[in-house]
């Protein structure tokens, strides 16, 4: 097996969206550094899109993030899936394939992602699956630390889950900074904590996005808004005690124009730039 290393990725990047594939392609954005997108979304895309999205993996660094892998369920692994990944990654030139640790389908799609049990039968469980992906695809993949509304059960903290989950599997991160600020919202812990404790030399890239203020104590992850100054914060954070990696702006809806997305991924950089 071979572990494709960080060092591919620099930089800020962008989720990339159909509705401005076009106004890239004939306005290149030198500020992106990568791009992102689900190959659940482009695998089977044929025709005028997928000859722009081809045109666009050829000149730029892409990543996939996938969202129906549900490597949490009690679901029989979809191994035919995964090698379609694999031959999504081989064909656009992709090294990094990230999924969540969290479930998707229970005898049939969810439509959601749901929170994993906190359990050391639940290490053991997704590590497994973790590990199988990863002898389909030839390399190591991320999990991304989610974003929950409530416990199925508990034996250990999140972080603790999250972190045993990572070192038997012998995975790589995906971090996703608002993710920890909603929870520790949610859930009552300290973000800077639940941060610090992130085995940092696993870190392939991160998330920064925005999210949806329902009441002071409950926040809603919807990669629908601008992000706010304590998730900056956060990610500043981050950069200063484990020095900085690839992060990429998510927005998945209320899409403003491209150049207030590019504004964003500008933040980011400047970030980067002032802690090197």
């Amino acid at each position: 097996m071979n572990s494709k290393s960080n060092h591919l990725l620099k930089g800020a990047g962008l989720g990339l969206r159909r509705s401005f594939l076009n106004e890239i392609l004939q306005n290149p954005q030198p500020d992106v550094d990568f791009f992102e997108v689900a190959p659940e979304n482009w695998i089977t895309i044929g025709g005028k899109l997928g000859k722009q999205f081809r045109a666009m993996t050829e000149k730029h660094r892409f990543v996939c993030h996938g969202l129906s892998l549900s490597i949490g369920s009690s679901d029989p692994l979809d191994e035919a899936f995964v090698l379609q990944i694999k031959k999504f990654m081989a064909t656009h030139g992709i090294d990094h394939y990230s999924e969540h640790l969290s479930y998707c389908s229970n005898n049939g799609h969810l439509y959601d992602l749901m929170p994993i049990p906190f359990t050391a039968e639940a290490v053991t469980h997704v590590a497994t699956r973790i590990k199988r992906v990863q002898d389909i695809l030839e390399h190591k993949m991320a999990i991304e630390n989610v974003s929950y509304y409530t416990f199925a059960a508990a034996e250990m903290s999140e972080i603790e889950f999250f972190n045993a989950v990572v070192k038997e599997a012998d995975c790589d991160i995906l971090l996703d900074v608002n993710n920890i600020y909603v929870n520790s919202v949610n859930h009552g812990y300290d973000a800077l904590e639940f941060l610090n404790a992130m085995p940092v030399e696993r870190i392939t890239y991160a998330h920064i996005a925005g999210h949806f203020k329902e009441a002071d104590d409950f926040l809603v992850d919807t990669h629908g808004a601008p992000i706010i100054d304590p998730v900056w914060g956060l990610l500043r954070h981050a950069y200063q005690r484990f020095g900085v990696f690839p992060t990429l702006l998510e927005r998945d809806f209320n899409l403003p124009p491209l150049s207030e997305l590019v504004a964003e991924v500008k933040h980011i950089k400047q970030f980067q730039t002032e802690t090197k």
